[in-house]
């Protein structure tokens, strides 16, 4: 059987996912009359939400004799573990970018990977049929990204296609407008290898991802780089190290229980399988990403999967507030240290670490939305917590100098916001790179900033722009300590007491706050109920309740008009909150409270860190 094996690799939203689903449909995966959703290949209910992907999976088609295994990849940065796992399975890859927006930083950051590994490239300039396609300047962009990454001549004079997922059409000519996928189609089959793999010496395959059956337990998915393997055969689990022949060290031996293939969108079970095909093999339980599967007696390790390391960190704690317990199922310390170390048997780019104390763990990941979706997934699945301030992971330079993690940020936003734009990223220690003006209402404009820089900066981007503008930003590099960087400028509101909210006290509180809690809300003390128009926290009551006389004026009985509350996210919460901070993270809430509840408490700690600061 002809084999070929590519990765589809893009910026968040232009199109991957939709793309697939055509595949599929052209393909005749699907029989004629199924109802099918839409991106089938988002199956994970926080990706259908979002409309991103977050996890990487694998899917096949047949087109002629040949089967085409496709892997669809996330196009977020903070999602990078995922994309550097699976492109060792792959020997090509599509490379997606949207005919108006042109290569964006995801982009720049994907394809570096794949390009790094040698993999062949197919460039698809998509969404040609949008209003304010460019798909000339576009060509031209991607030619100077590949020359940017260093691609070798052979990647760089890769066929480009023209193509628009939505229609489910590709073109090799913008004058010839097509019709269907078989351009690509014929294209993949005439510029992706087919895997370099010998299929008739010992079995060897390297762990790519893991999935889990409560049935059959952990399942390695990865390619067969040597040999075949059958069901029911002795195979040899070797530890992550050097590639190599192995030694007498210790491995562990066990015997092959399930072989699936991919066939469509199902795990198809098959008896045997060989070199070059990706498979999902059940039975081993002590299977890990990066480590290697091979014959008994032919102990050859693979090299392991190299993933970047971690940019920003937080303290993920046992929830301890007066409302502990109430809402979730998990809520001890034991149960969320359980989880938070099952989450790095397959997102290896998390760290978790214990800390002094057995109700708190760091837990470090590639950015907000990173540990954002963990957060989220833990929520949903009943786990109750508490999340400090992410703060960023510094490391330290060849001559001893303390550095920091920079992220490369990309805006586009209307001409009229350039100046307020700039005007806030000032004093967050942003250096502009380059700005362009392509003369249609739109400034695009790439900056290095530290990463601390960034936090808390998005919602504020998106009140400058009046929401017009578009903010990407990917990890850039570690530079040298960039000096202090102010926070909010604004303090908050927090409760005094513990008790339901009231209207009648909320209608006094919002001519000097933006309220985060409504009517009927329970709160405690401590509790954040809004943001403070000036500096400075301000103790409130939000259960003062209006009492009643026999005295009545017309004055007295005015309707009380509420503005709606600024609903809060978890990346929004996690961009807001400072040092003395925390979000209180429930299955149905998001709480915002101080470390200190008792006011008493916080006035003692900041006159002791005055007295401190003074005595220096």
């Amino acid at each position: 059987m002809k084999i070929r094996n590519i990765a589809i690799i893009a910026h968040v939203d232009h199109g991957k996912t939709t793309l697939v689903d055509q595949m599929l449909r052209q393909a005749g995966v699907f029989r004629a009359g199924q109802q099918v959703a839409e991106r089938i290949m988002d199956s994970n209910p926080l990706e259908r939400e979002r409309g991103i992907t977050i996890l990487s999976k694998n899917t096949s088609v047949r087109w002629g004799d040949t089967k085409i295994n496709v892997v669809d990849t996330p196009g977020h940065a903070d999602f990078g573990g995922e994309v550097e796992r699976i492109l060792r399975m792959v020997n090509g890859f599509l490379l997606l970018v949207d005919a108006a927006e042109g290569p964006m930083p995801q982009t720049r950051f994907v394809a570096g990977k794949a390009l790094a590994l040698g993999l062949k490239p197919i460039v698809l300039v998509n969404k040609i049929d949008r209003h304010d396609a460019e798909p000339m300047r576009v060509h031209d962009e991607v030619l100077e990204l590949l020359m940017d990454l260093e691609a070798t001549p052979e990647q760089f004079n890769c066929p480009f296609l023209y193509t628009s997922s939505r229609a489910g059409t590709a073109t090799a000519d913008l004058a010839v407008p097509g019709t269907d996928l078989k351009p690509m189609f014929d294209t993949i089959l005439e510029t992706i290898p087919p895997p370099q793999a010998d299929a008739n010496g010992p079995f060897q395959m390297l762990i790519s991802t893991l999935d889990y059956s409560s049935y059959l337990g952990r399942i390695g998915i990865g390619r067969i780089e040597r040999g075949h393997v059958n069901v029911g055969d002795q195979v040899a689990l070797l530890p992550i190290g050097a590639p190599g022949p192995v030694g007498d060290g210790t491995f562990e031996q066990a015997r092959i229980v399930k072989l699936f293939a991919f066939e469509g969108l199902e795990r198809a079970e098959v008896e045997t399988a060989s070199a070059g095909e990706i498979v999902a093999i059940a039975g081993i339980a002590g299977v890990e990403i990066g480590k290697t599967i091979t014959a008994p007696d032919h102990l050859d390790r693979l090299a392991g999967i190299a993933v970047e390391e971690p940019t920003i960190s937080v303290d993920m704690l046992v929830n301890n507030s007066p409302f502990a317990g109430r809402e979730g199922k998990f809520v001890t310390g034991r149960h969320l240290r359980e989880r938070l170390y099952r989450e790095l048997e397959r997102n290896v780019a998390l760290r978790v670490e214990d800390t002094d104390t057995p109700y708190a763990f760091t837990v470090s990941g590639r950015g907000e939305l990173h540990l954002g979706i963990l957060m989220e997934t833990m929520r949903r699945e009943g786990y109750e917590f508490q999340v400090s301030r992410p703060r960023i992971i510094p490391r330290e330079g060849p001559d001893g100098e303390r550095l920091e993690p920079y992220e490369e940020l990309m805006i586009d936003c209307p001409e009229g916001h350039v100046g307020v734009v700039m005007e806030k990223l000032g004093p967050r220690r942003a250096t502009m790179l380059d700005m362009r003006n392509p003369g249609l209402g739109m400034v695009r404009m790439r900056f290095s900033v530290p990463a601390r820089g960034l936090l808390g900066y998005r919602s504020e981007f998106l009140t400058d722009t009046r929401g017009t503008g578009i903010i990407h930003h990917r990890f850039f590099e570690y530079g040298p300590w960039a000096g202090p960087i102010s926070g909010r400028s604004r303090g908050v509101l927090v409760a005094d007491r513990e008790g339901v909210a009231v209207a009648f006290a909320l209608f006094n509180l919002q001519e000097r706050s933006t309220m985060f809690v409504r009517p009927g809300d329970a709160v405690y003390e401590g509790m954040i109920v809004g943001e403070h128009a000036r500096a400075g926290d301000m103790d409130v009551n939000a259960t003062k309740e209006k009492k009643l006389t026999n005295m009545r004026t017309t004055a007295s009985d005015e309707m009380i008009m509420l503005e709606p509350p600024r609903e809060v996210t978890l990346e929004a919460a996690l961009e807001y909150i400072e040092d003395d901070e925390l979000i209180e993270v429930t299955p149905s809430s998001l709480r915002l409270r101080k470390r200190l509840l008792g006011g008493t408490d916080r006035r003692k700690l900041a006159r002791s860190e005055k007295r401190a600061t003074s005595e220096e």
